[in-house]
């Protein structure tokens, strides 16, 4: 079975549409492939963020008002009162079929996305409150950027911001999304800021945005090589400033990347 198929059987497995004899054996590969079995923790967790963080999926506004108008014009004229029954199913069923899918895959970006910024914040979070703040502890970008060679399937890029008040602490691996992942640990007074950054999954490149959970901050964009995510206490304001110093470095050391 193709990684396709197995893929559509585990989603199917998940939602309990699978018969007992297709179901047991998708249960029986889970039992003994690793990789399979991060993967349907992984869909398992979508899922209950879904469920749990999401409101009742709702069809757009402006189209239940258009809904709403071309039925209340439709019960007026004769035509559709003479309309045989099936015709009036049918053409629920294709709105059916054009809402559901476009509202579900909206949604489930979302719960992504939630997920994601979850994961990342309780990364931070442990790491303020226990003893892996580094892996490698040290303020000289020389020393922790080889740290990462053979650890990691890339090589991510390190700055040190000292002289902007932003000293680089060092380094440590993480564990996101399904992948190991490289973050690097600067200061600012007494707070930390715990940088994430992995390959780009090959999209557009992106412009910064915030978000704020639990009194956190965090910072998101993405550039044609690697994805960023700083995460801090820090103040909005000081925390937007040291995205654009990490921006401005990782442009510059790509220095025939468009802008």
């Amino acid at each position: 079975m193709s990684g396709d198929d197995f893929e559509a059987q585990l989603s199917a497995y998940i939602d309990g549409e699978l018969a007992a004899g297709p179901a047991e054996a998708v249960a029986t590969h889970l039992r003994g492939c690793a990789a399979c079995a991060r993967a349907h923790e992984r869909l398992l967790a979508v899922r209950e963020a879904l469920q749990a963080s999401l409101p009742p999926l709702r069809a757009p506004e402006h189209l239940r008002m258009d809904l709403r108008r071309a039925l209340r014009t439709a019960a007026t004229t004769t035509v559709v009162r003479s309309m045989p029954d099936w015709r009036w199913l049918a053409a629920a069923a294709v709105l059916v079929a054009i809402l559901v899918p476009a509202t579900w895959s909206v949604a489930t970006r979302r719960a992504a996305g939630q997920f994601l910024t979850g994961e990342l914040l309780a990364s931070h979070v442990r790491s303020l409150m226990g003893t892996h703040l580094t892996d490698v502890a040290s303020s000289d970008q020389h020393t922790v950027k080889p740290w990462f060679n053979g650890k990691l399937d890339y090589s991510p890029p390190v700055s040190d911001f000292a002289g902007r008040g932003y000293p680089l602490l060092g380094g440590r691996l993480d564990y996101l999304a399904g992948r190991a992942v490289a973050v690097l640990v600067y200061g600012r007074r007494q707070h930390v800021i715990n940088v994430f950054l992995w390959p780009a999954g090959g999209g557009p490149s992106g412009g910064s945005h915030a978000v704020t959970r639990q009194g956190y901050h965090m910072r998101h964009w993405t550039t044609s090589e690697y994805e960023y995510w700083v995460v801090s206490d820090l103040g909005e304001a000081e925390l937007g400033e040291f995205a654009q110093l990490l921006s401005q470095a990782d442009s510059a050391a790509r220095p025939h990347a468009s802008p």
